[in-house]
């Protein structure tokens, strides 16, 4: 019996200040930009305002790239593009600076940690920092058998709670949530197929490397096999992680919850990432306040999972190689959003809302001494020419 009862959370975690957001509202109201003329990104602004408890939003300055590795034992049915076992081949291209997250955080500003959860290679082909909190080799086949023993799970939750706390702890302002995992996606979409009541075609996807037609049907078999598994465990999440999880999945699932804690913000990337934070908002309703949708992957479950937890993607370009990368696409534009929600200066009282920055007219196309059509409806935006 686990010691650890993930509904716990929902006494832990609280809504970002709505108070904040109120006056931070407010005070976009007052900028010389029209409201509704900088688009998603007022909203954006207006998140991370109630996010970290203050009207004048702060840059993020420590912005952190998280991705939890580990091997799927489903994989060993040829769901993925990718060879079974081979989860540290992607670890080892993100450590060499040589993947699409490692080149994109560097032009962020973005430090990016790797957390070997469950990879099933031997721990001296990686550094220790890397290796030294891995729960278990691999994880089971989960159309047949448990991914993790109940003991094994709690443990990946309670990974993913420490290095949370140790982000928090060491200043990181924002987490981009990504995984490094080879039949990870199966996993994923086994778990959102349970929680949404759903069948496997629905939420069967080509995965980061697509996938043949030939294959799309062993992987949408196996989560048909898996969800006979995974429904009657529905009433506990630690044991539906257990059974048709893995130590990826459960650690990046008590990451999410213990940054709702600790009220950091999280922006989310693919079906992995919108799995695990299904599973958290089926522990504590309240967490997916604290959570940004980076990107549609064009994976069905993703989209599901969204929509479920009502998270819009910030972008949609079609990225699907996983890893994190189209969560990171997004940072640059939170960070934009977090410069413009501060640095905008306040109109002088009695300002007309739709003049420029300079004081002038904001559209060309008003008639001298006139008013223009979109000045007719006070505070409707407008752009100019």
């Amino acid at each position: 019996m686990s010691s650890l009862n993930l509904d716990d959370f929902s006494d832990l975690i609280e809504r970002p200040d709505g108070g904040v957001r109120r006056d931070a509202e407010e005070r976009r109201e007052r900028l010389i930009v029209p409201p509704g003329a900088l688009g998603r990104l007022d909203e954006l602004g207006e998140w991370l305002s109630a996010a970290q408890a203050s009207v004048r939003v702060k840059p993020i300055e420590r912005p952190r790239v998280v991705l939890f590795a580990a091997d799927h034992g489903v994989a060993e049915l040829g769901v993925s593009a990718r060879p079974a076992g081979g989860a540290h081949r992607l670890v080892r291209a993100v450590l060499d600076g040589e993947s699409p997250v490692a080149v994109l955080a560097r032009r962020a500003g973005a430090t990016v940690r790797v957390v070997d959860a469950g990879l099933d290679c031997d721990p001296e082909l990686l550094p220790e920092d890397v290796v030294r909190h891995r729960v278990r080799r691999g994880s089971g086949r989960i159309d047949v058998e448990d991914a993790l023993t109940l003991d094994e799970a709690e443990r990946a939750v309670r990974l993913g709670m420490a290095i949370a706390d140790e982000e928090a702890d060491s200043g990181t302002d924002l987490v981009v949530l990504g995984d490094l995992s080879v039949g990870g996606t199966t996993a994923a979409a086994t778990l959102i197929a349970a929680l949404c009541g759903t069948d496997a075609s629905v939420v069967t996807g080509r995965g980061g490397a697509p996938i043949d037609d030939l294959a799309w049907m062993r992987k949408c078999a196996a989560i048909r096999d898996a969800l006979r598994r995974a429904r009657p465990v529905l009433g506990d999440q630690l044991e539906l992680l257990a059974t048709v999880g893995g130590a990826d999945l459960a650690a990046a699932t008590g990451f999410l919850l213990q940054c709702a804690v600790r009220r950091t913000p999280v922006i989310l990337d693919g079906v992995v990432s919108a799995a695990c934070a299904l599973v958290g908002q089926r522990a504590a309703f309240r967490a997916p306040d604290w959570w940004l949708a980076g990107q549609v992957s064009g994976e069905p479950g993703q989209a599901k999972a969204l929509d479920r937890m009502a998270l819009n993607p910030v972008l949609d370009q079609g990225v699907t190689v996983g890893e994190g990368t189209g969560a990171l696409l997004a940072l640059p534009l939170v960070q934009a959003a977090a410069a413009l929600a501060a640095e905008l200066p306040e109109r002088e009282p009695g300002a007309d809302t739709a003049a420029g920055p300079d004081g002038t007219g904001g559209d060309d196309d008003a008639p001298p001494g006139g008013t223009s059509p979109g000045e007719a409806v006070a505070g409707t935006a407008h752009t100019t020419d």
